[in-house]
């Protein structure tokens, strides 16, 4: 566990760089994180002790830069503390180790699998997870649970996590557009929860059926010489 001494003058968030200048390689490294993050936006949105960050620094030592995951989620925290939001996630302001640590694999490894790995480890980030669309004969989704001093490999698709109550797992799927393999969120039955342009799209065949039903109703109402629009 990280500790830090309350007697160092700190940098504030404000005072620290808020993006470390390095591009994503793909697409999928915003795309991935941005739809788990649309998902918990609904699904907790009457909760504010959650913050999922995609793409943002993660102040862990003040003497060292930031380690960057592709996306993060913290519970215990905060969600909107300010309105300009977050510029960065420092851990001596924060206080709350972030729960999970998401990284998409490209063409071209950032260390996913041994540098990062083992500074998730040395925060004790209890679930380190690592997504590679490029894996054929392995498993694109790996999720290791911090046990004992040492990353635990999770078996299964979906894989549930146990403190966060939801479980993480990739299945094909359309998002913005695009149908590929996606990562969501599931239930402890293993039900996906739906993405944003699901939930709209089932939201308007439930409208267009009701509509088609009242329809309906409304022409066996005049087959026997009522006037459904008189009825109050």
């Amino acid at each position: 566990m990280l500790n830090y001494n309350p007697l160092h003058c700190l940098p504030a968030a404000e005072d620290l760089p808020d993006s470390d200048d390095e591009p994503v390689d793909n697409q999928l490294q915003h795309l991935i994180p941005g739809l788990l993050e649309a998902i918990l936006a609904w699904l907790w949105a009457s909760r504010t002790d959650w913050f999922f960050g995609v793409d943002m620094g993660i102040y862990y030592d003040p003497e060292l830069p930031p380690i960057v995951p592709d996306g993060f989620l913290s519970l215990g925290v905060e969600r909107v503390f300010d309105e300009n939001l977050r510029l960065s996630y420092v851990l001596w302001e924060e206080k709350v180790m972030p729960i999970m640590a998401l990284e998409v694999v490209s063409h071209r490894r950032r260390g996913e699998y041994t540098d990062k790995k083992k500074i998730y480890g040395d925060m004790e980030v209890l679930y380190y997870v690592i997504y590679n669309p490029q894996r054929r004969r392995k498993s694109p989704l790996e999720v290791y649970r911090f046990t004992n001093g040492e990353y635990v490999l999770q078996p299964g698709n979906p894989v549930w996590l146990a403190e966060i109550c939801l479980a993480i797992g990739y299945e094909r799927g359309t998002y913005q557009g695009i149908t590929r393999d996606w990562l969501y969120w599931y239930d402890a039955q293993g039900v996906r929860y739906l993405s944003p342009e699901e939930r709209a799209i089932s939201a308007e065949q439930r409208a267009n059926s009701a509509e088609q039903r009242a329809q309906r109703l409304g022409e066996e109402l005049r087959k026997l010489g009522i006037n459904p629009d008189n009825l109050g």
